[in-house]
Order: C-alpha cells, then sequence, then structure tokens
C-alpha cells in the first residue's frame, strides 16, 4: 500500500502544466500562421466565442467587398473543418497529459475464504503493474511529447493549407468575374453592330449572309459571357464554402478585377533555404525520426545523412540591361543516423532507416517545389508584363486605325467587328497571364511554409 501511494508522487507536474490547458499547444499553430500568412488563428471552444467571432466575420464580409488577406482571416476564424482539426491537437494535449500524471494506483482484494484467511495474489498483481508502468513512465511521457509537438505542426500545417487554398480560390474568382466584365463591355458593342445591321438589312444595303455574320458574333459573344458569368459565380461559391459561410452572411463581393501588376517581382535567390527552414511538412518529419529513435531506444549518432552540402556564391541576373547581383549560401538539411548494429529488432533498424530517407527524400522535393515556384513567379511575371506592355498596345493602336478607317468609310463593319474579337481575345489572355502570377506568388508562399494543395502544385 505504501507503494502505490509513492507512485501518486511520480507525476510529472511540469509537462502536466503544460498539457492541461485548454488550449495547449495551439499557440506554436498561431505563430506560424501569423508569420505565414498574416492572418490570425482562433480556436473556438465555447458557444460565447464563437457568437464573438462570427459578429466579426459577419462585420467582415456582409454587403462588403473583401480583399484576399480578408477572405483568409475569414477562412481561419470561421472555417468549421479547421476547427475540427484543433480538436486533434487537444486529444494528443489529454494524451500527454494523462501519460505525465503517471499511473493511477488501485488495490484489488478477493477474499476466497472467511475461515481460513486465504487471500488470492491480485495485490500483488496490482501493485506490480503499477511499479512498471512508473518505470516506464519517463519514456512514454518523451514519446507523447514528441507526437504532442507533431500534432502542433500538422495542425499548422492544415491552417497554412486553408490559407493557400483560400487565396488562390480568391484569386481564381476575381479573375472570373475581371473575364466576365471584359466580354460584356465587347457584348455593348457587338449588339449596337448587330442592330446597325438589321436596319442596313431592311433598306436592301447588306445581304443576309452579311447580316447573318453579324448576328453571330453576337450570338457568340452572349454565349461566351454566359459561361463567363457562370465560371464566376461558381468560384465565388466554392470561396464560400472555405471561408465556412451561409444564409445572408454569403452577401459578399469580390473585386471586379485583379491587382495590377509590380514592377518587379521580390527577391526570392534563397527560396531553398527558406523553405528548409520553414517548411512545417520537414519539421514534423524530424520530430517522427526522432519519436522512432526514441521508440527503439537508438544512441550514438555515428553519422549525417544530408541532401546536399553547404555551397556558396553569386547569382547574377540581367534585366533591362543592368545586372543584379545576390549572394547565395545553400545550407544543407542533415539527418542524424544512429548506430544501429547493437539493435535487437530488426524492424527498429529498419523503420528508422525508412523514416530517414523519406525525410531526406522530402528534402529534395521541397527544394525542388521551392525552385520551382520561384521560376513560375518570375516567368509568370515576364509574360504578363509582356501582355500588358507590348501586345495590349499594339492591339489599342490596331483598334484605332480601325475605327477611323471605318468612320473614313475605307473598311467594312465586319473588318471592325473582326479587329473588336481579336482585341477582346487579346485582353482576356492578359487578363489570365496576370492571374496567373498571382497565383504563382500564392504557391511561392506555400513553397516556403508549406500548406500547398494539390491544386497549386499541379499547375
Amino acid at each position: 500500500m505504501g507503494a502505490l501511494l509513492l507512485l501518486t508522487a511520480c507525476a510529472d507536474t511540469a509537462t502536466m502544466s503544460k498539457a492541461r490547458d485548454e488550449r495547449a499547444g495551439f499557440a506554436t499553430v498561431a505563430g506560424i500562421s501569423r508569420q505565414a500568412t498574416g492572418a490570425e488563428a482562433a480556436w473556438l471552444q465555447t458557444p460565447a466565442e464563437r457568437q464573438a467571432h462570427a459578429q466579426r466575420v459577419r462585420a467582415i464580409v456582409q454587403g462588403k467587398t473583401i480583399s484576399a488577406e480578408q477572405a483568409v482571416q475569414v477562412a481561419l476564424l470561421n472555417n468549421p473543418g479547421l476547427q475540427a482539426s484543433y480538436a486533434d491537437l487537444g486529444m494528443s494535449a489529454a494524451d500527454l497529459w494523462e501519460t505525465a500524471l503517471g499511473p493511477v494506483p488501485s488495490v484489488g482484494i478477493s477474499v476466497s475464504g472467511l475461515v481460513s484467511g486465504d487471500v488470492t495474489r491480485s495485490v500483488e498483481g496490482t501493485v506490480a503493474s503499477s511499479i512498471l508502468d512508473a518505470v516506464t513512465k519517463k519514456s512514454r511521457t518523451r514519446a507523447a511529447d514528441l507526437e504532442f509537438r507533431q500534432a502542433q505542426l500538422a495542425a499548422a500545417g492544415e491552417t497554412l493549407a486553408l490559407a493557400h487554398e483560400t487565396r488562390r480560390t480568391w484569386i481564381e474568382a476575381v479573375g472570373a468575374f475581371e473575364a466576365a466584365g471584359l466580354v460584356g463591355r465587347a457584348q455593348g458593342a457587338a449588339d449596337a453592330a448587330s442592330e446597325l445591321a438589321a436596319q442596313l438589312g431592311e433598306t436592301g444595303a447588306l445581304s443576309r449572309a452579311d447580316q447573318a455574320r453579324e448576328h453571330v458574333f453576337t450570338a457568340e459573344l452572349a454565349a461566351e459571357q454566359a459561361e463567363a458569368r457562370l465560371e464566376a459565380q461558381l468560384a465565388k461559391e466554392k470561396l464560400v464554402r472555405l471561408l465556412g459561410l451561409w444564409g445572408t452572411d454569403t452577401d459578399f463581393y469580390v473585386p471586379d478585377s485583379l491587382p495590377a501588376l509590380p514592377g518587379s517581382v521580390p527577391n526570392r535567390s534563397n527560396i531553398e533555404r527558406m523553405a528548409l527552414e520553414n517548411r512545417v511538412d520537414l519539421a514534423a518529419g524530424r520530430l517522427e525520426l526522432e519519436a522512432v529513435a526514441a521508440r527503439y531506444r537508438l544512441t550514438g549518432q555515428t553519422r549525417m545523412l544530408s541532401d546536399a552540402e553547404v555551397t556558396g556564391g553569386v547569382e547574377i541576373e540581367r534585366e533591362d540591361g543592368e545586372n543584379e547581383r545576390s549572394p547565395v549560401l545553400d545550407v544543407a538539411f542533415s539527418i542524424p543516423i544512429y548506430d544501429t548494429s547493437g539493435l535487437i529488432s530488426r524492424r527498429g533498424k529498419l523503420e528508422y532507416l525508412r523514416s530517414a530517407n523519406n525525410l531526406a527524400q522530402s528534402a529534395i522535393n521541397a527544394r525542388s517545389e521551392a525552385r520551382s515556384a520561384y521560376s513560375a513567379v518570375t516567368g509568370k511575371h515576364q509574360i504578363a508584363l509582356h501582355w500588358r506592355d507590348q501586345v495590349l498596345p499594339l492591339r489599342r493602336e490596331i483598334d484605332e486605325q480601325a475605327l477611323l478607317s471605318y468612320n473614313g468609310m475605307l473598311t467594312s463593319t465586319f473588318e471592325l467587328l473582326n479587329d473588336a474579337r481579336e482585341g477582346l481575345e487579346s485582353q482576356l489572355s492578359a487578363a489570365e497571364a496576370k492571374r496567373d502570377y498571382w497565383l504563382a506568388e500564392a504557391d511561392a508562399t506555400a513553397a516556403i511554409w508549406g500548406g500547398a494543395s494539390d491544386n497549386g502544385e499541379d499547375e
């Protein structure tokens, strides 16, 4: 009995204090979210908190035109799926708390005969079990703590993934509305030309074939406008789902056009290093490796498995006749390999090597994704600038000259409308190029911090 009472004092009070908080571990999630997205994450656990945040969300969106930053903020405050993922963090904290608390002493006595006083050995069994739990409590607490830290990174990954998908969806929705607006403006000119063709046909100045050519352009534009409006509506509806909105809260707007292109893209020549330092999936992989080592008590680190060596140099980019030099320092992502020669369990050795090589592959993938994201940003920016600064000015000049020729009766209405159609296609292509640039910017952030969705990777 004295031994059982002694076990009650074996609880790890420091770990218990960390784990029993209602929002244990969420400060890490909120910090990563704030640093990566600039938005505040919230873990809502009471009706009062939910009501307060619902009012805050309603003040942001109802009847308002929201920006990409506001959309991300609303999603992190209001998405029920994200709140469900935070529950996994809470359950991991509860597991850590129970493990740190230690075994709960219990006594079981069974009397088989009152006369002889024969007592079974169940008391001894209970004590032995409790002592065994106490002896292994330190290792089990460490394992539970590693799992708790992994749960924090998993919750942060879910937060970043939602923020990334929300930003991409906002960009796609605004881009769809911008395309619909461009088609709508062309539709007005086509309707006027179609009406003129009908009037000329009544006077006999225009044949039926020529009238049909006028009307078919208008009809085609009407179909394109309907399709563009539908695409914009569906894109906004997807955004509504990510924001967790319903009812009157869905009465919000997005801008009619995406922001203008920046003059230059941010210099991210060190994007590989930033990814290796900040990716939550790589941090989680390191914790998994540490957990495997602790599970099999691997000690005596012998060497490091690295995906690359440290290199230094300078990167020179030439743009507009000027050279821009950026120092380059490539930091290797090192993975410890422990001495497994004395390990009895072959399974433990193989499990550790599997985790180590999976982590090495993840680091290689992260580097490649970071380089691809940077190439996409710079490439999409140059393409969008080409459409804006080269193609569209030429199209405007063509339209102006075509209108002068038409007013001087040097060209026909058909030629004017054909130039208008080609001009619309150029405007739509320029808008699409601008949209692709902003999507690439969102993907670059995800490549640095993690949380990239499948849509972003595919494109």
